[in-house]
């Protein structure tokens, strides 16, 4: 979850305590939120990054906590795409336009903006792309020098990768555009990319919209195709989200309104999946693994409301699990 709390990328103690209190909360993996790649790759100016190397020493502190708290460590590593250059969403949250100070011009696979409000994207050329994948795999590099063990390659939400894989906003007519093959050939070229670095034995994920909600855009079928090629590229698990990539999408949200996707998606491919999206209390959370919908389940707002989630979620379900000492006096028993 985006906390929109750094200066140049650079993370500090509000990560430091917010991260570190989800380990100690009894989180099994611990992710930080979307962490720009880039500067333009930021959605905001207050966005997380891992561009300069002066951003690894913050990071590895946090994740020695959190290993130290017994859980994994993994970072989403994003490119905004078209929805980069927006203010804080405590402030208004609307694009700032390039000319504007904290605003910069922003890039996608075409030159459509998200709205009609907003300003128009350069699209890349050839050079851009080179960029964008050179960008992903010197994250990635950062990434394992920072203690990192788990890689999230954010293409959901609208963002660069999703921009891509949509024909909604690719309208492009080279070997990036057009057929499924090729609107989804950046995604496995920056996949390549970062496995030129990224140790196979590391978890490699990918967070996808399995669907657009939106009439001619990519759909659940592509999302099961997209899992049947990249269960043959190294790719550990689809973290089976969706939507963002169309301002006006009518997204009928309830509880757990995702997890369909992540079920499709992993009994169609073979891949194995994770689940998302309104999952805010412990059964429903273990009735997803219990009928094999999907292989792990994310929580991410429940853990905003409740750091110590895990915990709760491990009594209510009657499991034993290790708690902090400093935290023993509080242990149900």
């Amino acid at each position: 979850m985006c906390e929109y709390s750094s200066e140049d990328g650079f993370a500090n103690d509000w990560h430091l305590v917010h991260l570190g209190s989800r380990a100690v909360g009894g989180a099994a993996l611990v992710f930080t939120e979307a962490i720009a790649v880039s500067p333009e790759g930021r959605i905001s100016y207050g966005d997380l990054g891992i561009y300069k190397d002066e951003h690894i020493a913050k990071l590895k502190q946090i994740t020695d906590f959190i290993h130290k708290h017994g859980a994994c460590a993994g970072t989403q590593l994003a490119h905004a795409g078209r929805k980069a250059s927006h203010d804080l969403p405590w402030d208004g949250g609307k694009q700032i336009p390039s000319d504007q100070p904290n605003g910069w011009l922003a890039v996608a696979p075409s030159a459509i903006p998200f709205t009609e409000a907003e300003e128009a994207p350069v699209a890349l050329d050839k050079t851009g792309i080179e960029k964008v994948k050179a960008d992903f795999k010197a994250a990635a590099l950062r990434t394992l020098q920072a203690g990192f063990d788990v890689i999230e390659i954010h293409a959901a939400h609208g963002y660069l990768i999703n921009e891509f894989l949509s024909p909604i906003t690719n309208h492009r007519t080279d070997e990036y555009g057009g057929s499924f093959e090729n609107r989804i050939r950046l995604l496995l070229e920056i996949i390549e990319s970062i496995q030129e670095v990224w140790p196979a034995e590391n978890p490699l994920f990918i967070r996808i919209s399995s669907t657009d909600w939106t009439e001619g855009g990519w759909t659940a079928d592509d999302s099961a195709a997209l899992g049947k090629v990249l269960i043959h590229k190294g790719i550990d698990l689809i973290d089976c989200s969706s939507g963002g990539n169309v301002a006006t999408a009518k997204i009928p949200l309830k509880p757990g309104y995702q997890v369909e996707f992540a079920e499709k998606v992993k009994k169609e491919s073979g891949i194995l999946t994770g689940a998302v999206g309104l999952i805010t209390e412990a059964v429903q959370a273990d009735t997803i693994i219990q009928q094999g919908q999907a292989d792990l389940v994310f929580i991410a707002r429940e853990l905003l409301r409740d750091p110590y989630f895990p915990l709760r979620a491990a009594h209510e379900l009657g499991h034993e699990v290790k708690w902090p000492e400093q935290y023993l006096r509080a242990k149900w028993h």
